[in-house]
């Protein structure tokens, strides 16, 4: 698509809320009004928003003093239009009727799933790499990763004065449901003593292997860190709830609780368990997170307007780049062995 001067951009935010998504907000309306006079539109609560045709102009007024600020303006859901009868026509049809020419679309794999097949129907879509756990591929980071790494080790931090005044276990869950990143830089970060992630089954019998050799050494407490979506050796996932979203993906939550149990009757020590859950969702983001997240706002406009679509922003090195949606869509970055393998020195 050329450059048409009085273009309609219109910007979602889909699934999980995470800290930054504001940030990349107020920087593509910003340039898109300022350096290209875009006609800047929000779409809210995500495809929901746009099946309902539910909008609010993006302007310069209000748009300001967003950048601090956590969740959306925009709100979010987890709606999928892919489960709904004619849904993706249904948004082809709003986005005529209200003019919008091209989308910029912040979300996880789910989102960009439905951004991609939009794009091959017709409606032109730059996305923005977003989920707290950093498993999307060909980005370094995701924005709002490191604000969440931040929260959790302050909570160790927290965690590890208790724990060792009243000589307990204390079991960390943190959030993770497929990957274990936030727990792994949140565990090191936090000098957890076993870490626990969704690509390692773990053997309960191992990990009291770990605090056995602590209580020998005569250090009486210990620390373990758990993402949500890890599960034992030969298990299966632990889940909140039988509930299923739009997209298919089950309530996890409660492998903190399972750790407990089955430490306390091994050790015999008081063992107590912390579930973080949406503290780390919630709450301004670091300043590395308003960082990448403007910088993905001003790299995603300006790829609408070089008419480079069916593309996401990516950050490499130190370098905003972007990919293609085809190459991105179903894949996930999972933690790098080598750097679980480093962290495996400090456990016990």
């Amino acid at each position: 698509m050329s450059k048409v001067n009085r273009m309609k951009v219109g910007i979602l935010s889909g699934g999980g809320d995470a800290p930054g998504i504001n940030a990349v907000i107020r920087a593509a309306v910003r340039k898109g009004i300022l350096h290209y006079k875009y006609e800047m539109i929000g779409i809210k609560d995500g495809w929901k928003g746009f099946l309902e045709g539910d909008f609010m102009p993006l302007t310069l007024t209000t748009t300001r003093g967003i950048l601090h600020r956590g969740g959306s303006i925009l709100g979010t859901s987890r709606t999928n239009p892919l489960r709904r009868e004619d849904g993706l026509q249904k948004i082809l049809e709003n986005a005529k009727k209200s003019g919008i020419d091209a989308i910029i679309v912040i979300g996880g794999d789910d989102t960009q799933k439905v951004a991609q097949k939009l794009n091959e129907m017709g409606l032109p879509s730059v996305s923005v790499p977003k989920t707290i756990d950093n498993d999307l591929a060909y980005t370094d980071y995701t924005f709002g990763f490191n604000t969440a790494v931040a929260i959790a080790t302050e909570a160790l931090d927290r965690i590890h004065t208790t724990a060792e005044a009243h000589h307990r276990v204390m079991i960390v869950e943190v959030m993770g449901r497929y990957t274990g990143w936030i727990a792994l830089e949140a565990g090191i970060a936090g000098g957890a003593d076993a870490i626990l992630i969704p690509e390692q089954p773990f053997d309960i019998d191992e990990v009291y292997k770990y605090i056995k050799q602590r209580q020998d050494r005569g250090r009486n407490f210990s620390i373990v860190v758990v993402a949500e979506g890890a599960k034992p050796k030969g298990g299966v996932e632990i889940t909140y709830s039988d509930s299923v979203d739009e997209f298919g993906h089950a309530r996890l939550g409660g492998v903190g609780y399972y750790l407990g149990r089955e430490i306390e009757k091994r050790t015999g020590v008081e063992t107590r368990v912390v579930t973080l859950g949406h503290l780390q969702r919630g709450g301004s983001p670091t300043a590395f997170d308003r960082i990448l997240a403007t910088r993905y706002g001003i790299a995603a406009i300006d790829l609408v307007n070089q008419g480079k679509f069916g593309r996401m922003v990516a950050l490499k090195g130190n370098k905003i780049v972007s990919v293609s949606l085809k190459d991105v869509v179903g894949k996930r970055k999972t933690v790098d062995p080598k750097l679980y393998e480093m962290a495996t020195v400090f456990f016990g």
